[in-house]
C-alpha cells in the first residue's frame, strides 16, 4: 500500500487486508535501518481480528521515499502527517527500539490521537556506542555485524526458530545491508541524540506497555526501568531468553503481549 505524505511517496503493509479506517487503527514503527517486515508476523494476525494495520516504512527507508529524517521530534511530527494522510484520527503506535521513541514522544506531543503505545526493546536515554556509530557513518558493513550479533539473544544465533527455515541472523543482516548509505547512522544518532524521552513519559496519558528481552544487549531491561516509572499506569513485561530482535525472535509471545493493549 501507498501513501503520500509531504509529497513523497510512503509504502505501508496492511496485513493482507484492505485499509478500513472505520476499526480501530495501528501503526507499527521499525527500528534502525529496518523497515515494516519487522513486524510481518503480527500485523496479520491484527489484520484479521479488527483492527486497521499500517506497518510503515519510515522516509528513506524500504520502499519510502527519503530523505530519512534525522530527530525523533520531526518523525512524531511526520507520523502525525502519516494519520492525516491516511484519514486516521486515532491510532494505537507499536515501536521497536527507534520506533519505541517515536511512540513516546507522539503520544506527549499529541496525546489527543494516541490512544494506547507499545515500546519494544526500549531505554531511556538510549547511548549508542562511539564504535557503532562511526561505523555506521562510514557505511562500513561491521556496523551491520554488530547490530546482527548484539541485537539477537543466544538462541536467535543458533537457529531454533519454530518456523523451518527463518534464519533470524541472516534476515536481519540483509535487511540492513539494503539499506539506503547514511540511514542506520541517522537513525542511530537520532536515538543517541534524543535527551526529552523522560519529559515526554511524564505527559503520557493512554496506556503503556513496555516489551523488554532479559536477554537484549542493545536495550538492557534495567535500561528502562526508569522510563516505566515514569509513564503512569504502565505495565512492564520481559520476555524470557529473548534479545533485542523480539517480534522475530518470540513472534507469538509479542502477540500474546500486544493484543492485551491494542
Amino acid at each position: 500500500m501507498e501513501l503520500e505524505v509531504d509529497g513523497k511517496k510512503v509504502f505501508y503493509a496492511s496485513g493482507g487486508r484492505e485499509p478500513d479506517t472505520g476499526l480501530p487503527s495501528v501503526v507499527f514503527i521499525h527500528g534502525a535501518g529496518a523497515d515494516h517486515s519487522a513486524w510481518v508476523l503480527q500485523t496479520r494476525y491484527f489484520a484479521h481480528h479488527g483492527r486497521n494495520v499500517l506497518a510503515i516504512d519510515l522516509p528513506g527507508h524500504g520502499r519510502s521515499e527519503g530523505p530519512a529524517i534525522d530527530t525523533i521530534a520531526g518523525l512524531a511530527d511526520w507520523l502525525m502527517a502519516l494519520l492525516d494522510a491516511a484519514g486516521i484520527e486515532k491510532a494505537a503506535v507499536v515501536g521497536h527500539s527507534l520506533g519505541s521513541m517515536v511512540a513516546l514522544e507522539a503520544a506527549a506531543r499529541v496525546p489527543e490521537r494516541v490512544w494506547a503505545i507499545a515500546l519494544l526493546g526500549t531505554a531511556i536515554p538510549m547511548a549508542v556506542g562511539e564504535g557503532l556509530l562511526a561505523a555506521a557513518k562510514a557505511n562500513d558493513p561491521a556496523a551491520f555485524d554488530m547490530i546482527t550479533i548484539w541485537g539477537h539473544g543466544a538462541e536467535a544465533q543458533i537457529g531454533r526458530h519454530k518456523v523451518p527455515g527463518l534464519w533470524m541472523t541472516g534476515n536481519a543482516l540483509r535487511l540492513l545491508e539494503r539499506s539506503q548509505p547514511g540511514v542506520l547512522h541517522n537513525d542511530l544518532k537520532a536515538c543517541n541524540d534524543y535527551q526529552d524521552g523522560m519529559a515526554a513519559a511524564a505527559k503520557v496519558a493512554c496506556p503503556a506497555l513496555l516489551l523488554l528481552g532479559d536477554s537484549d544487549r542493545m536495550t538492557p531491561p534495567q535500561a528502562a526501568r526508569s522510563l516505566a516509572e515514569a509513564i503512569a499506569g504502565s505495565e512492564t513485561v520481559v520476555l524470557p531468553r529473548c534479545g533485542h530482535m523480539m517480534s522475530v525472535e518470540q513472534p507469538d509471545a509479542v502477540l500474546d503481549h500486544l493484543r492485551e493493549i491494542v
